[in-house]
């Protein structure tokens, strides 16, 4: 498969790891209870880890039902479910750290990761929120970590009115959580504008479906 891959000021200096959390995590309070959290920079050296996940994980092309056919989803993807072995030691370290900081707040601990390569500016995703969390009535975390080309991630409440677009780059952690599965819808429109290719990796609590493992809809960006 072949990727082009942006070029990171920053991504190939220093080690290959994870900064910390605490205090340099971002809230932001959007509406109906929701809310997102930024963390730039989480992923320090984020090229090495770019390249082992685009050149090891057994990448599926998968198709969905929509509008009485199937249609190619729009994007490679991967899938750990709980117990499984994530393709590189840093995401174990993140998931980790990820337990320590919000453990207290979610009230269990992330165990899947569902993992998302967008080729170039014409994968995307739709907007959405995860089907399993946005038909309970708990509030509940998605943490996503990017990697690569630096993509809008788009929001807005389900209700209507003003969202926001975000610009999420090269080793930025993204945490959606409070009701922001059930109230807002969120996507990673198609743009004419990208530079290279993206992965995203989101780890997920278990939600009560089976293994912890992410449904056909848990299709975060």
């Amino acid at each position: 498969m072949s990727l082009v891959i942006q070029p990171s000021l920053f991504g190939s200096s220093g080690d290959l790891g994870l900064a910390d959390l605490g205090a340099a995590v971002e809230r932001r309070q959007l509406s109906n209870g929701a809310w997102i959290d930024l963390r730039p920079g989480f992923v320090t050296a984020a090229d090495e880890l770019f390249d082992a996940l685009a050149s090891t994980v057994p990448w599926q092309e998968e198709r969905m039902h929509m509008y009485d056919s199937d249609v190619r989803v729009p994007r490679l993807l991967a899938r750990y479910a709980q117990g499984e072995t994530l393709p590189h030691p840093v995401l174990d370290k993140a998931r980790s750290a990820l337990n320590a900081h919000y453990i207290e707040e979610l009230g269990e601990p992330f165990v899947s990761a569902g993992l998302c390569l967008y080729r170039d500016g014409s994968d995307s995703v739709a907007w959405h929120g995860d089907r399993v969390a946005r038909e309970s009535a708990r509030d509940t975390m998605v943490a996503i970590l990017s990697l690569g080309a630096a993509r809008p991630f788009a929001l807005r409440p389900k209700s209507g009115g003003p969202g926001l677009r975000l610009q999420i780059g090269h080793g930025d952690l993204l945490v959606m959580g409070g009701s922001c599965q059930r109230t807002w819808l969120h996507a990673i429109p198609k743009t004419a504008r990208c530079l290279g290719a993206r992965i995203s990796v989101q780890f997920r609590p278990h939600w009560g479906n089976d293994l912890g493992k992410p449904t056909g809809d848990a299709r975060d960006a």
